[in-house]
């Protein structure tokens, strides 16, 4: 992503203000980053977002199973129906921070310190993105949104045995409701090869969309730096090579490996580990089936001209650089129920416990 110097394509010195530069250039630079980082946000979230709403609840038709009917040479079969379904809603909230100064603090701001004021709204963005991301993932219970327009709104999670009836997972014939979100009976110091988070996780999503296969799906499984040495050590593991030291590049490696948040250090049982340090937190495992996003994100509707993603909104049209409200209007919700789960490992538990961090 450019800098407002480059985008403007001046020096980036210390004399380089904004007064000298032009505030309504420098306004139209500043809105041409924000366009080039919602789409390099939108790229590095595709992983768990596979898209934007406008509606505020969505429902989900599910296929249903059973067998074929026995026919005579004459008799028609039964008339047969799908009967499945689950609801979804979507919150809509709004996020922002101001910017602000006077006309002296404008006199003496550069293009630099504008730049860097701009990158911790970024920044700031980015974090309450990624944490309202894995809140909808992480969290467990539903909850019931009051939009301003709709009423009362449910905003489901993952699978959570809500009593939703979900297609027959593999050897059934019968829809079943199921929950994503399980207790380890075991500590991060006590995976192994029979301890296996990874594994786990994995079988809880294949059965949904007709097991591994022959050829295998692509399972990442995303956990702290706690568990990292643990999941190293269980049999059949492969490090992902050093992408700056070619001769490490064993054959048995797959490649290109998938682009997700976090160090992708190796694979083992069909399934991608990613150490996302920072972000899932000690003693929590989350598993997605890529090509399968999770979340959706609501945005307002296009027809009344709020737009979407982090904007510049000025309040002083004379002066804009003056005093501005860097405002993202969204809500993000599972519409996918099946395709991530997630995992506590704690021992003395029994029962899921979302994250401290990730509480509604």
């Amino acid at each position: 992503m450019s800098g407002i110097a480059g985008l403007l394509n001046i020096s980036d010195s210390e004399r380089a203000y904004v007064m000298n530069v032009g505030q309504g250039l420098v306004f139209s630079a500043v809105s041409q980053m924000l366009a080039e980082y919602n789409e390099e946000v939108r790229l590095m979230t595709s992983v768990f977002i596979g898209g934007t709403t406008e509606k505020f609840a969505a429902r989900h038709l599910l296929p249903g199973g059973g067998k074929l009917q026995r026919m005579g040479r004459q008799a028609p079969a039964a008339a047969v129906k799908r009967t499945g379904t689950y609801d979804v809603g979507y919150p809509l909230r709004q996020w922002g921070a101001e910017f602000a100064g006077d006309r002296v603090d404008l006199a003496y701001m550069t293009v630099a310190e504008l730049d860097a004021h701009l990158q911790t709204i970024m920044i700031k963005d980015m974090n309450t993105l990624r944490w309202r991301m894995l809140t909808a993932l992480f969290e467990d219970t539903n909850f019931a949104f009051t939009d301003p327009l709709n009423g009362a709104i449910t905003v489901r999670r993952l699978a959570n045995a809500d009593g939703s009836a979900y297609p027959p997972v593999l050897g059934s014939e019968t829809e079943a409701d199921d929950d994503h979100y399980s207790d380890a009976a075991y500590n991060v110091a006590s995976i192994t090869d029979d301890n296996n988070p990874a594994l786990t996780l994995r079988n809880e999503i294949a059965e949904h969309f007709g097991g591994i296969g022959s050829t295998g799906k692509n399972f990442v499984y995303f956990h702290g730096a706690d568990q990292t040495a643990y999941l190293a050590n269980i049999t059949g593991y492969v490090a992902t090579p050093d992408i700056g030291i070619i001769d490490r590049y064993p054959d048995e490696i797959l490649a290109p490996w998938p682009n997700v948040p976090g160090r992708l250090h190796g694979r083992t049982n069909g399934v991608w580990l990613s150490e996302w340090d920072g972000w899932i937190p000690d003693g929590y495992g989350l598993a997605v089936l890529l090509g399968y996003p999770p979340l959706t994100m609501r945005v307002d509707p296009s027809d009344t001209g709020l737009g979407s993603g982090l904007q510049l909104v000025a309040t002083d049209n004379n002066h804009p650089m003056m005093r501005a409200s860097y405002e993202h209007r969204y809500g993000i919700g599972v519409s996918n129920r099946l395709s991530a789960a997630c995992m506590e490992i704690n021992a003395g538990g029994g029962t899921y416990t979302p994250p401290t961090a990730y509480t509604e």
